[in-house]
């Protein structure tokens, strides 16, 4: 099957103003803290780098590539193909992410995370996806929360298309 862009349902100027916002409540939240920042690989990079340019906080940045399989709603088993180089032990760590979707590669991230000995482990996400949750997760912090709908850009792809568009758009099919 193939798909077509079909319609921005956020722009950038509304992604880069939630951005500074969300910047603002994190910088608060850990004011008088270095949280290590940890982008999901990769459909955060634009959010990420984003981000951690309105964070005014001395942050440790670094990435991590993982992809999560299960069935049912248990967590599911995380594969980390890129892991993180920075030790966790006693930090705070922001994972950052494009969508929280199903919540299984969330929830299998932040019980790594806590198993590594981290403080404190948040959820910071572009996208909120809760009609498609099967586990109980939430973000901490959440840009957009959106409909049932693929999306794309921002980050977002589809066939490892759309990543650098500067808007989310939704996808219609072309058949």
């Amino acid at each position: 099957m193939n798909y077509t862009l079909d319609k921005i349902l956020i722009n950038g100027e509304k992604i880069q103003q939630r951005i500074r916002e969300m910047g603002a409540q994190i910088t608060r939240d850990y004011a008088g803290k270095q949280p290590i920042a940890v982008c999901t690989l990769r459909g955060a990079i634009p959010f990420y780098a984003d981000l951690i340019r309105v964070m005014d906080l001395p942050v440790t940045v670094d990435t991590i590539t993982v992809s999560s399989y299960g069935s049912g709603t248990t967590s599911g088993n995380l594969k980390i193909i890129t892991d993180m180089r920075s030790d966790v032990k006693g930090r705070d760590v922001i994972i950052v992410d494009d969508i929280v979707d199903t919540g299984r590669t969330s929830l299998a991230m932040v019980n790594m995370l806590k198993e590594r000995g981290a403080r404190s482990v948040t959820i910071c996400a572009l996208l909120d996806k809760p009609s498609r949750r099967v586990v109980d997760i939430e973000g901490d912090y959440v840009g957009f929360t959106i409909p049932d709908e693929f999306v794309v850009g921002y980050g977002l792809d589809w066939d490892e298309k759309y990543r650098n568009l500067p808007h989310v758009y939704t996808l219609k099919s072309c058949e």
